[in-house]
């Protein structure tokens, strides 16, 4: 299978189910965000970690390739005029966005509570965590705009919305565990 099909240099793309649009729409926008968050998620996993937050990190990865998909999918192609699903798509569970909590719930039982923002940063793989964490809020941006005009499966903006929860958590819980320091925004008050 070649890489380059050259079916994309006028500057459209093909959906899943075949429908081309352009290369700038919304949905592309959406998924394309989504591999790149996904690509910061490696990174992150490539780091000397807990092999634990790796093995949490490997099923992220998994499911953002299903929410990549479910964004990819023209909605008027992937359902038969029956209602059966034609394209096989998987789906976001419950399931999967209950395992991001669960894991926040774990972290947060080591950390400190939390009495003000935190400063981005602090150590090299801290901050790999926050870039994810904004990578995957504009994801969920626009994954929101695209819902607008588009509605797709309501547990994907779910599980977008606590992933970004997830990687600040995992971001303090890091900073914890590597014992950088997490340095507290503190507002300056005018003088």
């Amino acid at each position: 299978m070649k890489i380059y099909t050259k079916t994309g240099d006028k500057g459209t793309t093909a959906l899943f189910g075949g429908t081309r649009v352009p290369k700038h729409h919304i949905r592309i926008e959406s998924y394309g965000t989504v591999d790149e968050l996904n690509s910061h998620i490696g990174l992150i996993r490539d780091q000397n970690i807990n092999q634990h937050y790796k093995n949490i990190l490997m099923q992220v990865q998994d499911r953002l390739f299903t929410v990549g998909a479910i964004l990819a999918t023209d909605p008027e192609k992937a359902v038969l005029k029956s209602g059966k699903d034609r394209l096989n798509i998987p789906k976001i569970s419950e399931a999967d966005i209950t395992l991001l909590e669960q894991e926040m719930d774990d972290m947060n039982e080591a950390l400190p509570p939390m009495t003000h923002f935190v400063l981005p940063g602090g150590h090299q793989t801290v901050s790999f965590c926050h870039i994810a964490r904004c990578v995957c809020r504009r994801a969920e941006r626009l994954a929101s705009a695209l819902n607008d005009l588009e509605p797709f499966q309501p547990e994907t903006l779910k599980y977008l919305n606590r992933l970004s929860d997830y990687l600040f958590v995992l971001a303090r819980k890091l900073s914890n565990d590597l014992q950088a320091e997490e340095i507290k925004w503190i507002p300056k008050k005018e003088s």
